[in-house]
């Protein structure tokens, strides 16, 4: 059994959406910020850092976006998240993640200028090409979750981000996207500062 706990708009967004193209059934859970529900001792047990996402597997919890994609996308090869027979495209997905993870992440607590220098790496990295590594994975579903919050806070300029804009309304037009965006959104986004 699969349990997530994430919060609307979070970073628990990605997972999400992986669950729903994966097509496994999982129990969502969703977590205030407002309420502190994240800071609640029931929840710490699981995440003692209060973070989302927490994907319970069978009870045992799995914290941080790129693991828990990871994690389905070999739980569940038969989805087609990771190129798992090419080590340099498997490897490239996980370039990817990292990058994501430790550079476009936390580019937004360092001002605009910072994330929009970011972003506009990303925009090269990713280039004209459809997906990240060429074909759809995990890389794709991390990827927009940033850029979507990005995108739809700061609204950057048309044009600006060319292939972050052709990857997103990529991403946007696919019913596992759509569905955990209209989940989350009739729920609220609180999302923290």
């Amino acid at each position: 059994m699969l349990t997530l706990y994430f919060a609307p708009g979070a970073s628990s967004m990605a997972p999400q959406i992986a669950l729903r193209e994966i097509g496994v059934p999982f129990e969502a859970r969703p977590i205030s910020f407002a309420r502190k529900e994240n800071r609640a001792p029931a929840y710490l047990a699981l995440n003692p850092e209060g973070k989302v996402p927490t994907l319970l597997i069978d009870g045992r919890p799995l914290t941080e976006v790129a693991a828990i994609l990871f994690y389905l996308a070999r739980r569940f090869p038969e989805a087609g998240l990771l190129p798992l027979n090419n080590s340099e495209a498997e490897a490239q997905v996980i370039s990817w993640m990292s990058f994501i993870a430790a550079t476009i992440h936390p580019a937004r607590r360092r001002g605009l200028d910072h994330a929009r220098m970011v972003y506009a790496l990303a925009d090269k990295r990713l280039g004209d090409q459809p997906w990240a590594v060429g074909t759809y994975s995990i890389a794709d579903i991390h990827l927009f979750r940033l850029y979507w919050r990005f995108f739809n806070s700061l609204h950057p300029a048309p044009g600006e981000f060319p292939g972050l804009d052709a990857h997103y309304a990529r991403m946007m037009a696919r019913p596992a996207v759509q569905k955990t965006i209209e989940v989350e959104a009739a729920i609220g986004f609180e999302l923290p500062a």
